[in-house]
């Protein structure tokens, strides 16, 4: 691929995740907006996009062969592909975790000055402060093989894995945002939507409970869409945004505040 064919005036955004749900609306959107798309998926988006990496987020070698791809002069990366729980435990650490933040730090050689990564996390990740320890001990480690020998000595079991790593990406891109920010010159922040109307909602009702699910659904005032995240993660994108470094912003419907409601009062005098 060569940037030099790009038109100085067209910013440039690679998208994981691109052919489907949060990424697919994602790319149509800044696509809109007149950015130009760099899609990185297992399949090719069934619209148009400036350019299709075939990528295994799993795989780390499948990794550095679509960073050797990437053009230079990036001007945002989001990191918006994921597998659900029902994937089993290695395949969520290795996709929605490890492999994200392997391709991140290899592709920020290839981001301009000023760039901003956005990570989609999830209102299941909200329970980081409960194994924040685990969770800074994890970001600490480098590289995927030392990532992966840190969890065979702290497996995470099927049920537990899609919040615990959502909860571990967060931490990761709160601990290592600011060290992007003063060493590459790049912004990193996430963004957590609640229950979207996305492909794999149904594995969510089967990995996360029906029950657990439909109760977010009802604090969240009904079933997000992709149209309601895209615009949150266009918005953490944008020079607008340029103050905004290494938060997670809610895009929930109100889901964890109203949680609010049911503690209990009295707990302060």
């Amino acid at each position: 691929m060569n940037e030099t064919e790009f038109p100085a005036h067209r910013p440039v955004v690679a998208i994981t995740g691109a052919a489907s749900g949060i990424g697919a609306q994602t790319a149509r959107l800044l696509s809109d907006r007149d950015a130009i798309i760099i899609s990185l998926d297992r399949v090719k988006p069934a619209f148009a996009v400036d350019y299709h990496i075939a990528v295994d987020l799993g795989n780390p070698a499948s990794i550095d062969e679509a960073i050797d791809e990437l053009p230079s002069g990036l001007d945002a990366l989001c990191n918006v592909a994921g597998v659900p729980g029902t994937a089993g435990a290695d395949l969520v650490a290795r996709v929605n975790y490890l492999g994200l933040r392997h391709l991140t730090e290899r592709a920020l050689p290839r981001l301009r000055r000023g760039a901003a990564i956005v990570n989609v996390a999830s209102t299941a990740g909200q329970g980081w402060q409960q194994r924040l320890p685990q969770h800074l001990a994890l970001a600490r480690t480098e590289g995927f093989a030392e990532g992966m020998a840190w969890l065979a000595r702290h497996p995470v079991t099927d049920a537990q894995a899609y919040p615990y790593f959502k909860e571990a990406l967060i931490v990761w891109a709160m601990h290592h945002a600011s060290k992007f920010r003063d060493e590459n010159h790049v912004r990193m922040n996430c963004v957590s939507p609640g229950p979207t109307d996305t492909p794999i909602l149904n594995d969510f009702r089967e990995s996360l409970g029906q029950a657990n699910v439909e109760d977010a659904i009802r604090r969240a005032g009904g079933l997000g869409r992709p149209e309601d995240i895209a615009p949150v993660i266009a918005f953490l994108l944008a020079p607008e945004s340029a103050w905004v470094v290494g938060t997670n912003v809610m895009a929930d419907g109100g889901l964890v505040s109203s949680r609010l409601l049911d503690m209990p009062s009295g707990l302060v005098r």
